[in-house]
């Protein structure tokens, strides 16, 4: 492995990608690595550097597509405890970057910090949800960060403040960089309030959400097009309920895919394209996918 050599006990060789992703389709990648501690982290980032070896962030998987043959490079996944705590010092909160967003949501309405509550049941982790700026109806992340820990590919970690990102749709300038915490600045409000708005968001997107059975997966297809609805324009392409191989368009929420026991990558991928090139036809509309494939 090369200058991998000294991170064997975080480092995994040929580790399946269906076991990583939401979609539970891929092949392996060539190494997984858990960093226990922001400085292992970046050794283990600059080590990749010097031996050449391309580095993926991978957070929890939630949007992630990756070949049947599966993916080259390593696959950084920042999932150790010490990653993962959020501390709260009204009205700030900091989280660590495998924190994850339902897990934040949560804990900031108990304890009457508002604004994050509306992630709730969105899947995700915290560093990924940063970088990606993920929104929703209710919330866009980027809007409440005033503080961020991160580091770049090659090992290099500093500090940015509020005035320095910039926050777009489901973007930002952090892409290309690692987000190894983030700190908000909420706004005080009732406990009370907070969690039953909280539970309401979460009634109504578990309606939305097919069961899903051993073995199946889902995932966002596409960004929403500005003013308009990804899951409208797909059902009005005609693809709600569309199957191509075992990945199908929900019904209830025609801008998710669902992936079925033996489903493939390429009948994701096909699937994305026929809706792409339907949605330009009908409705002169260039979808954007939201999914990351690999």
């Amino acid at each position: 492995m090369g200058k991998l050599d000294a991170f064997k006990e975080i480092v995994q060789q040929g580790a399946s990608t269906a076991e990583l992703t939401w979609l539970r389709i891929g092949g392996p990648i060539d190494y997984l690595a858990r960093p226990r501690s922001e400085e292992e982290a970046l050794a283990l980032l600059a080590a990749c550097r010097e031996d050449g070896i391309n580095v993926r962030a991978l957070g929890d998987g939630s949007n992630i597509l990756v070949s049947d043959v599966g993916a080259p490079g390593l696959a950084l996944q920042l999932c150790e405890p010490a990653f993962c705590g959020i501390e709260i010092d009204s009205p700030y909160v900091t989280a660590g970057a495998g924190a994850k967003l339902g897990r934040l949501a949560t804990a900031t309405a108990s304890v009457g910090l508002a604004g994050l509550e509306g992630l709730i049941g969105v899947p995700g982790t915290v560093g990924a949800g940063v970088v990606t700026n993920v929104s929703t109806p209710d919330v866009s992340l980027g809007q409440w960060v005033d503080s961020a820990r991160v580091a770049t590919y090659d090992g290099k970690a500093f500090d940015m403040t509020r005035d320095e990102f910039v926050f777009e749709y489901r973007s930002s300038n952090l892409e290309g960089l690692i987000v190894l915490s983030a700190r908000f600045r909420l706004e005080p409000d009732d406990a009370e309030a907070l969690s039953k708005r909280l539970q309401k968001i979460w009634i109504a997107r578990n309606q939305s959400m097919p069961e899903l059975k051993p073995g199946e997966g889902l995932a966002r297809l596409f960004k929403n097009p500005r003013g308009q609805s990804a899951a409208e324009l797909v059902a009005e392409s005609g693809f709600s309920g569309a199957n191509i191989g075992g990945a199908s368009v929900c019904e209830s929420d025609a801008n998710l895919v669902w992936t079925q026991v033996g489903c493939k990558s390429d009948n994701v991928k096909r699937l994305i394209s026929l809706i792409q090139k339907q949605a330009s036809e009908r409705a002169g509309v260039e979808l954007e996918r939201e999914l990351e494939i690999w």
